[in-house]
């Protein structure tokens, strides 16, 4: 493997997590098994001295009740017929002098001059006498049996040192094959656990190179990693229809400009023809002025739209009395109402409160209100009424206009539509983008129902708040 592919690896956080975990295990590992070692040693050393203690007890008793002539004779008997774990035996008599010594061959190696130590008279003196190869010790038990006798037990390490050496060999030989298990089966975890990142940097780079409609897997787990594929594939569909909705908008924003500026240029033309008449070049300024003014109209009303949409507009709620507001946006309309013959009213019950902006709820309700004085003929009706549904408040918009064909009810909402009748009024197609925007924006939704020739009921319900 080449440094930079072994480098690359390094980086890698699959590659790191599973590092650590071997890490952590091998060092959990050798803890627990120096706990095990150390308990085990011990276990085994009180065991040999408890076995030293109960040799001693049993060559006291007889000692007590036979005599020094039978201790002598069995401590023989124990030099001639030596068990499988034999015991280090010596008796000692006045001035230490040895009587009896039982050391089987193999013990040869350890040097028993330090036996020769004071002996508490009244407990046993235990004296550990190390191999002149210092591998293993002797454990010996000193004790009196009379002021003048003393005997000596002891047992060699070797055994114990056997019984812990097999213990780190099966402990080396299950815990080599461990870690290689634990390493490989950390590695498939980590790089099964890190699929959806992989699949995540794979969409973020399908993205970036245009492919906007690329969508990362969803693993199906319901873990954080499955919710962090949720929440991106939601955010990436989001900037989606956004992006889709900024490209229709341009689409039709370059559309619609193309009129106006280019009535802006031929009023600019036929100015400069007029051969210095001041009232063409007053006209002329005046229906630039006009034009400048729908565009700066068109241009701000897209703007309210693109950030009511992308949840960055800024709104002043506060707590509105809903008749007052039906009754402010009514009086905007009333006089061109009555000039076409159209009678307008209003109908809320006095104390019903919404949370709200003031502003941008009247400005979605004049825009309702003026396609309804639009498309409402001489002698018609618009009736602006508001009522309690529970926890939200109802807005309807009603009139008795011309109502608005069914295929095109879909469309309405899109910007800069204009559907066929519309295109002889006035207008830039906005309107109803704008509604549904600041509605979306105070957490409500608005709907329409209308029949042509029967007219058309707009509806807006918007949380109460209250």
């Amino acid at each position: 493997m080449s440094s930079r592919s072994l480098k690359g690896l390094k980086k890698r956080i699959g590659f790191r997590l599973t590092v650590l975990y071997s890490v952590i295990f091998i060092l959990s590992s050798t803890l627990l098994f120096g706990l095990a070692y150390f308990f085990l040693a011990s276990s085994l050393s009180r065991q040999d001295q408890e076995a030293i203690r109960l040799k001693i007890r049993e060559l006291s008793a007889l000692y007590q009740t036979e005599g020094i002539g039978s201790l002598q004779r069995e401590v023989t008997v124990e030099k001639k017929f030596q068990k499988k774990a034999p015991y280090f035996i010596r008796l000692a008599g006045p001035g230490h002098r040895t009587l009896v010594l039982v050391l089987p061959y193999q013990w040869a190696e350890f040097d028993l001059e330090g036996l020769g130590q004071p002996v508490s008279a009244k407990d046993m003196t235990w004296i550990s006498v190390p191999a002149r190869n210092g591998e293993t010790r002797l454990t010996v038990a000193s004790t009196y049996l009379t002021t003048e006798y003393v005997l000596q037990v002891g047992k060699s390490s070797e055994e114990r040192k056997r019984v812990l050496r097999h213990f780190r060999e099966i402990f080396a030989a299950v815990m080599i094959p461990l870690v290689f298990l634990g390493f490989v089966s950390g590695f498939l975890v980590s790089f099964r656990a890190l699929r959806p990142i992989r699949h995540l940097i794979h969409t973020i780079r399908s993205i970036g190179s245009g492919r906007m409609d690329a969508r990362v897997p969803s693993p199906q787990t319901g873990d954080e990693l499955d919710e962090l594929v949720m929440v991106f594939n939601g955010m990436v569909e989001r900037i989606e229809t956004l992006i889709n909705a900024m490209r229709d908008a341009l689409d039709n924003v370059a559309h619609d400009l193309r009129t106006p500026m280019t009535r802006m240029r031929g009023i600019a033309e036929m100015a400069l023809q007029s051969e210095q008449d001041p009232a063409a070049c007053r006209e002329a300024l005046a229906d630039s002025l006009e034009e400048s003014e729908r565009i700066l109209k068109m241009l701000n009303t897209l703007m309210d739209i693109s950030e009511a949409e992308t949840g960055v507009i800024k709104l002043d709620l506060k707590t509105v009395n809903v008749s007052t507001m039906l009754e402010e946006a009514a009086e905007l309309y009333r006089y061109l109402a009555e000039d076409k013959g159209i009678s307008l009213d209003t109908s809320s019950p006095e104390d019903l409160r919404v949370v709200a902006d003031p502003l941008r709820m009247r400005q979605v309700l004049a825009n309702l209100l003026d396609n309804a004085v639009k498309y409402t003929p001489a002698g018609g009706r618009i009736l602006l009424r508001a009522e309690s549904k529970g926890k939200q408040v109802l807005f309807l918009v009603e009139d008795t206009g011309t109502g608005i064909p069914p295929e095109e009810i879909p469309r309405i909402w899109d910007r800069l539509y204009r559907g066929d009748q519309s295109r002889s009024e006035k207008g830039l197609g906005l309107g109803l983008s704008l509604v549904k925007a600041v509605v979306h924006a105070h957490g409500g939704h608005v709907d329409v129902f209308s029949e042509p020739g029967k007219g058309s009921s707009f509806s807006i319900v918007l949380p109460a708040g209250i």
